[in-house]
């Protein structure tokens, strides 16, 4: 997903066919394309979908653009639930060494 947002920041409108190949190069470029090319394509469509019903990404005809407000605010909220999602792992772990270790047994 941040690979896409970060795609269409960009103040321009994309055909899909030309997004799609941007964001599989800078995959490929990072070794993150596992699953297929055919799968990742099916993934980034419905993903993009749910973004323009959202009204995060505006679609005319076949192509695509980011709503630079909206899309400014989904990016932050997803990097607040990615950073939620770390805490809450780190707290996990914490809690399970804790309870585990020799001195509570």
């Amino acid at each position: 997903m941040n690979e896409l947002t970060e795609a269409l920041r960009q103040d321009a409108w994309f055909e899909f066919n030309a997004l799609f190949l941007d964001i599989y190069d800078r995959l490929k470029l990072r070794k993150a394309t596992g699953g297929g090319q055919e799968m990742l394509r099916l993934r980034m469509y419905e993903k993009l979908q749910k973004l323009v019903q959202g009204g995060i990404v505006e679609k005319k005809g076949k192509t695509y653009r980011g709503n630079a407000p909206a899309l400014s605010a989904f990016a932050e909220q997803i990097a607040g639930q990615q950073s939620q999602r770390s805490a809450n792992a780190a707290a996990r772990t914490q809690v399970g060494t804790q309870t585990s270790s020799p001195e509570t047994l």
